[in-house]
């Protein structure tokens, strides 16, 4: 929470800067809209996330958010869209890797399991060997390599030749869409530093649905609870803990929301019902239609920069709404 002084200096702050910022448009006031109630890493993309208390804010996300990647014989990312598989990979860290000021040595390890495989471990001290031609998306470069072992791990359990990369931020940097963020870098995930989705959205969405489904097919990694059914999409400035956060593009939603986490296999829901209410038709109708539907907000961090330490967030922390749009149709795709 900020103290009324500080909240104060901050709300004037940001409506100088929204009165020169035409896409920015103020809250009548600065208003405690939700809380977070959930807070998730995915350590490997793809594969299943951690649940948190806290959570430490780098600069590409949360720490250890999407640092590795599953690739296949020509250096491309694999996700659940073509292995959906992958959704029954567990991962489990040490429980102090997720303190902001820790440092891994060659003993700590990142456990991976999966149905049929024996443990996998991998040293979170950093590997020397280089993979050259990784892609994903639209950015290509080279990672650090995690070796034979995993190596085989993972084409056993995958069915056709891959390894395992770490994301190399010593050498490699992965800017965001500059059209929606410029200055913002991300590692493995799909593009944005952060998803945030709430409660509310996803009770309204279960509402509609015969077989309601849960929060790991949308895979967000900030979860709050306590404002009205995509009130997320109308947020373009918020405060968590005190630090800043940009909504900048509504999540267009794939196939993964429709295949099962804790199975693996797919289905036509929740997307087909999706399409009825949360389509780019219906939420952008003045819009050219893509064919797009629409779950959740990609944000980034915009005091990443700064120094020093005790930049975390955690269950319970407030979420102040600075700045919002009027309606989805005005939202950023």
């Amino acid at each position: 929470m900020i103290c009324s002084s500080e909240g104060e200096r901050l709300l004037r702050k940001r409506e100088m800067e929204n009165a020169l910022s035409p896409s920015l448009s103020p809250s009548p006031a600065s208003e405690v809209a939700a809380r977070v109630s959930s807070l998730f890493v995915y350590p490997i993309k793809s594969c299943r996330g951690i649940a948190l208390s806290q959570a430490a804010l780098t600069p590409t996300g949360f720490r250890w958010d999407r640092n590795w990647l599953i690739v296949n014989d020509k250096g491309r990312g694999l996700t659940q869209r073509v292995e959906p598989k992958l959704s029954l990979i567990e991962v489990e860290m040490p429980k102090q890797a997720f303190a902001e000021d820790w440092e891994p040595e060659w003993s700590s390890n990142m456990v991976v399991r999966a149905p049929g495989m024996d443990a996998l471990k991998v040293s979170l001290a950093k590997p020397t060997k280089i993979a050259c031609g990784v892609s994903v998306w639209e950015w290509s470069g080279s990672a650090l390599d995690e070796g034979e072992e995993a190596s085989q791990w993972f084409t056993n359990f995958v069915g056709k030749p891959c390894r395992l990369v770490r994301f190399d931020s010593a050498s490699q940097t992965r800017p965001v869409d500059p059209n929606y963020a410029p200055g913002h870098i991300a590692m493995f995930s799909d593009m944005y530093s952060f998803l945030l989705i709430s409660q509310g959205s996803l009770d309204s969405l279960n509402k509609l649905l015969k077989e309601p489904v849960p929060i790991n097919r949308f895979r967000p990694n900030i979860f709050v609870d306590g404002c009205e059914p995509f009130a997320e999409d109308l947020w373009t400035e918020i405060l968590i803990n005190d630090f800043t956060f940009h909504g900048v593009k509504l999540c267009s939603r794939c196939k993964v929301p429709t295949i099962n986490q804790e199975t693996g296999i797919g289905g036509q829901e929740p997307i087909e019902t999706l399409k009825n209410f949360r389509s780019d038709k219906v939420l952008q109708p003045k819009r050219k239609p893509q064919g797009k539907i629409y779950f959740g907000q990609n944000m980034v961090w915009k005091d990443r920069l700064g120094g020093g330490i005790g930049k975390t967030i955690e269950i319970g922390d407030s979420v102040v709404v600075l700045g919002k749009l009027s309606s989805p149709a005005e939202a950023a795709t």
